[in-house]
């Protein structure tokens, strides 16, 4: 079972869900390039009707930083 995290990775990346783990990141996810992460962060504030801060955005470095962000922040990711 994915969560809407996953989802919105493997939709922005154009990969399969089952090749997101906490660990994907930009150093090791050609596809996660400048334009996607735009992108990414722009899917994230939309599905989850947040505004993120340029603080947190600076933090997410990978899928389980962007994780911990909005766990933080109280999102329900399910």
């Amino acid at each position: 079972m994915t969560d809407k995290l996953t989802e919105i990775f493997a939709m922005t990346l154009n990969l399969p869900e089952d090749s997101i783990s906490d660990a994907t990141s930009p150093d090791n996810t050609e596809a996660w390039d400048s334009l996607a992460n735009m992108l990414l962060i722009a899917a994230i504030e939309e599905t989850f009707e947040i505004e993120l801060h340029t603080s947190e955005i600076e933090t997410m470095k990978n899928v389980g930083k962007v994780r911990a962000v909005l766990e933080k922040r109280q999102v329900a990711l399910v």
